[in-house]
């Protein structure tokens, strides 16, 4: 049987590929930060799916937690057969804030760790196969900010390692959601209400995508159509308008302070 290691996967977009993987007859190994939480979710999941979950309690900014994910992953007694690197925060601290905790943190998290368990199951995976999801985001072709910025490095590094791993057997996949009903916006200080509702995607939609686009060997995928379109403007259009677009979007989010807040993925 066939074993998916996410990150993040106790809840927004991580717990509904927990959910449509295990319905799919996938074991599990869930990587969060909240012990109480993670085993909640493997009994509702082995109950529901009769699957076996295992979990691993790690904060991903932390490098020894996720050397010990990585070491997971190169478990040859226990192959991974697909990695869904999910757990992320959103980042609203400015970019000229003397004080840069959240973003050296969102870098732990969104980038190095991505690179470190990427790298340990390309190298577990090569030659027997396997596949990588890296959720990125459509603000990897705007100018958010830090987020965007890292979302950025997500997308191109996806293609990279793709790259890399070509002719290997290992399928890798940038995932680049819009905006999707999670708690993940709320937390990182989006208010629906400032977004149209067409804009808003279900988790169930962009995690069937994901699946299906890493099945067919796709490197980017953009759930939906209108993101997809939208995704092919936002590459197209003069950078002046895309900064002025970027600007409106970050207009939306509430401006209470930069705090850092609870990472979407690991909680």
């Amino acid at each position: 049987m066939a074993t998916a290691l996410i990150t993040g996967g106790t809840s927004g977009i991580g717990a509904e590929f927990a959910r449509q993987l295990a319905a799919a007859g996938y074991d599990l190994v869930l990587v969060a930060r909240d012990e109480a939480r993670l085993a909640a979710v493997a009994e509702r999941l082995h109950s529901l799916s009769g699957i076996q979950v295992e979990t691993v309690a790690a904060d991903l900014s932390d490098r020894a937690d996720v050397a010990r994910v990585a070491a997971r992953l190169e478990d040859a007694s226990r192959p991974i057969d697909m990695l869904v690197n999910n757990a992320g925060f959103g980042v609203r601290a400015s970019l000229t804030d003397p004080d840069t905790a959240v973003h050296d943190s969102a870098f732990e998290v969104m980038c190095r760790a991505i690179l470190v368990l990427g790298g340990a199951a390309g190298r577990s995976m090569r030659g027997r196969g396997g596949t990588i999801i890296n959720i990125s985001s459509l603000q990897s072709f705007l100018a958010t900010g830090s987020y965007g910025a890292i979302k950025a490095w997500v997308t191109a590094y996806s293609q990279g390692l793709a790259v890399e791993l070509r002719g290997t057997g290992v399928k890798v996949t940038a995932v680049l959601p819009g905006w999707v009903r999670t708690e993940w916006h709320e937390r990182a200080g989006v208010r629906r209400a400032s977004l149209p509702s067409w804009m808003w995607t279900e988790p169930e939609l962009v995690v069937k995508v994901a699946l299906r686009d890493a099945a067919r060997g796709r490197v980017v995928s953009i759930p939906s159509v209108r993101y997809r379109v939208l995704g092919w403007f936002a590459r197209h259009l003069p950078m002046r308008t895309i900064r002025w677009i970027s600007a409106a979007i970050s207009s939306s989010r509430t401006t209470e302070g930069s705090e850092h807040p609870v990472m979407k993925a690991e909680s």
